[in-house]
């Protein structure tokens, strides 16, 4: 992925012409801390105007391609709402309509595209298709999600996040669940805004150690922390915020009774939510498995804030593309 050089400081949010410093968004490990602190600024304004009742056409004349793999409710609707509220438009194309769905190779529709429309969102199951759409297109490619990476849900988390407590820096969140794409996105966000985390999952569901190798150097840059415990009570003792995902994503559908055997002690419920900060709020990214990884007390109670993190996917989104697919 080709990257400019970013400025000394990130542009103010509000008023005048505003860019990321990178050209693309596939994961957060690649994405600078400045840049996560300008597409969170950038969302604050654009939903304050949002709300009232201000527009902000900054994509006006601007068309974006939704390449969408794998069923969405979230993602897809956020996007083309996204670029509605910013004056452009989303064409979405599923894959099986696509010539990628004959054989059309990923490097070939990337260009394609390229000549087309002003950027290209993603959804798909193999990380390495976006990737390679990235390499061989030649305007911006923002990942909606893939097997390995969840970006836009994180920022989303993370603007939520600053939403209720006012700070990232030093909050403690628990995550409490598989070791998967929102778990991994989750180590590289928090990394890099200086959040303490606490992963708790069974062994044989945990995070890769790769992904934690590589988030290292921000987590000490950004003093941030990162544990782990294996006891899911333990893990939530004292946590401003306690996150879990379904246990049986997408695609693992063969696995689901081995999956529920390995995480039965991980749901959150109202015992485990009770060891957390008494200001603690309950997140998940949707959609979820009522009586699996989360009790419905939970999730319906006062503590959750899951609807909060779907309304964000929204505004992060329009900060997203604004800031990408803006004119310079």
């Amino acid at each position: 992925m080709t990257t400019k050089k970013a400025a000394a400081k990130p542009a103010a949010p509000k008023g005048g012409k505003r860019k990321l410093s990178v050209t693309s968004l596939l994961t957060l490990a690649q994405l600078p801390a400045q840049d996560i602190e300008l597409i969170l600024d950038t969302a604050k304004d654009l939903k304050a105007k949002q709300k009232a009742g201000r527009p902000a056409p900054l994509l006006a004349g601007k068309t974006l391609a939704a390449i969408f793999e794998k069923s969405s409710t979230r993602t897809r609707v956020s996007f083309e709402v996204a670029m509605h509220q910013l004056g452009g438009v989303m064409y979405y194309l599923a894959g099986r309509d696509l010539q990628l769905g004959r054989g059309e190779s990923i490097a070939d529709t990337a260009r394609v595209l390229s000549r087309y429309v002003d950027g290209i969102t993603i959804r798909t199951d193999d990380h390495r298709k976006v990737v390679e759409m990235s390499k061989n297109a030649t305007i911006p490619v923002i990942n909606a999600l893939t097997d390995y990476s969840h970006p836009c849900q994180i920022l989303a988390d993370l603007f939520t996040l600053k939403e209720r407590f006012g700070k990232l820096k030093g909050l403690r969140v628990a995550y409490i669940g598989d070791g998967n794409n929102v778990a991994r996105s989750l180590i590289f966000g928090a990394a890099k805004t200086g959040v303490q985390l606490v992963m708790s999952s069974p062994a044989e569901y945990a995070i890769d150690k790769q992904a934690v190798d590589f988030s290292d150097r921000d987590r000490e840059k950004n003093h941030g922390e990162l544990y782990f415990n294996p006891d899911p009570i333990r893990a939530a003792q004292g946590a401003d915020a306690v996150y879990t995902d379904v246990w049986v994503s997408m695609g693992q559908e063969k696995e689901h009774a081995l999956r529920l055997r390995a995480f039965k002690k991980y749901q959150i419920n109202a015992k485990l939510m009770a060891n957390a900060a008494p200001s603690a709020v309950f997140m998940h990214c949707l959609p979820a498995h009522r009586g699996e990884e989360v009790s419905e007390d939970v999730i319906d109670g006062p503590q959750s804030i899951v609807f909060d993190q779907a309304e964000n996917r929204l505004h992060v989104q329009k900060a997203i593309l604004a800031l990408l697919m803006g004119d310079k």
